[in-house]
């Protein structure tokens, strides 16, 4: 795969951080698995690895671009962001012991759950009210206890957790724009402890179909993803796109079903 093609991909990424609080995850690592695929078992991980460091970095900087009112939604987040952490670590760990269609195939039915939830229970395409304790009403939408299977299921997957994080902030009565936004800190904590476990990891068995390998990431990869996302998280921050809600949330599930498909065509 070319670095033109990643950097244009690393532009999707920075749309997707921004609309939907992906923090790249779920483009990234379809995409460092067909460009790594001559490293055959291995591409997964090494998709997995890498997408750590465009999501930790894009969700810091998509989060420090946030408005702050916004971002006040998150007093009483602190436990959550720990065990968050915690929980990637964990996730970081196990995934590079696991085997990759173990990874593969983990991500692709993360993917169609979270596809049917969002279809088949109400409270996603529709908002609802708010519900007593929710987000801005004295609690948090998202419980600190689940922290740490969120953040484990997260790293272990490339994934930076805002799928489950966005659907429970949405069904709390939060628009998707508002939802979407906090979902980036939430990311950013499964994503930098997962990142330091990545790096720090013993290579993959094939570095050369990496562009720069270090630990278990494509750091080379890493580097063009990040050079198309970055400029489109700042300037979508600073002029956010006006999207009607309904349509927003069905965006959101009309690219994981995107996903998916690329996903199931790239099998191990």
């Amino acid at each position: 795969m070319s670095p033109f093609v990643l950097v244009a991909v690393g532009v999707l990424t920075g749309v997707t951080t921004v609309l939907f609080g992906f923090g790249g995850g779920f483009v990234t690592v379809p995409v460092i698995v067909w460009a790594n695929a001559a490293a055959g078992p291995a591409a997964a991980t090494v998709a997995v690895a890498t997408s750590s460091v465009v999501m930790v970095v894009a969700a810091v900087v998509a989060t420090a671009t946030t408005p702050r009112p916004v971002l006040r939604r998150l007093r009483g987040a602190a436990p959550l962001s720990l065990l968050l952490g915690v929980g990637g670590c964990v996730g970081a760990v196990v995934a590079g012991h696991a085997p990759a269609p173990l990874i593969h195939w983990g991500f692709v039915a993360y993917l169609a759950i979270t596809v049917v939830d969002a279809l088949a229970r109400p409270g996603f395409l529709s908002p609802v009210s708010a519900a007593p304790g929710a987000a801005g009403e004295g609690g948090f939408a998202v419980p600190a206890a689940s922290g740490v299977p969120i953040g484990a299921v997260a790293s272990f997957l490339g994934v930076g957790g805002s799928v489950m994080t966005v659907p429970l902030l949405r069904r709390s009565g939060l628009p998707m724009g508002t939802a979407a936004a906090l979902a980036n800190p939430l990311t950013a904590c499964v994503s930098a402890p997962a990142c330091v476990v990545f790096l720090t990891a013993a290579p993959e068995a094939h570095p050369r179909a990496a562009l720069l390998a270090v630990g278990s990431v494509d750091l080379g990869a890493a580097a063009l993803l990040l050079l198309g996302a970055l400029p489109i998280v700042v300037l979508l921050r600073r002029r956010p796109p006006r999207v009607a809600d309904r349509l927003h949330a069905g965006g959101y599930v009309a690219l994981l079903c995107l996903v998916l498909a690329a996903m199931l065509l790239r099998t191990p």
